[in-house]
């Protein structure tokens, strides 16, 4: 925060009372950013721990904070979370176009491979519980 207010032309008095009242107010805790975003990422546009860590990183967020929130997460649930509405979409196509999507969207997200893979072995499963939670809702 420091640096950008620099670069956009305050005095040094303005900018130690601006950063003192936005820690007093929490609007510059690492943790709680940290942990907000993660959260809405995860809610909104689930990717893997890594690429969640990349974001973070390129942040400016340490690396400790982002460790300590990405530790409650795995890899194989934020795939499922991930591809759930993509199933959906994809319900009518072959299943060679179906692993070739997945595969792509996936990696993408910063899965790797494997996971990919994992995940595609559970599409049948996935399938029938969409189905499910479907004839549910209605």
């Amino acid at each position: 925060m420091n640096e950008y207010l620099v670069k956009k032309g305050f005095d040094e008095d303005m900018i130690n009372k601006t950063i003192e009242k936005l820690l007093e107010q929490k609007y510059l805790d690492d943790e709680i950013f940290t942990r907000t975003f993660v959260e809405s990422r995860i809610n909104h546009k689930p990717k893997s721990k890594f690429a969640l860590a990349y974001e973070l990183k390129k942040k400016g967020i340490k690396s400790a904070f982002i460790e300590n929130i990405l530790k409650n997460y795995d890899d194989q649930d934020l795939a499922l979370k991930a591809i759930e509405p993509k199933i959906k979409l994809w319900r009518n196509l072959d299943f060679e176009k179906i692993k070739k999507k997945t595969l792509n969207f996936l990696q993408y997200r910063g899965f790797t491979y494997e996971i990919a893979i994992s995940i595609l072995t559970k599409l049948t499963t996935l399938d029938e519980y969409l189905e499910l939670k479907d004839k549910n809702e209605n």
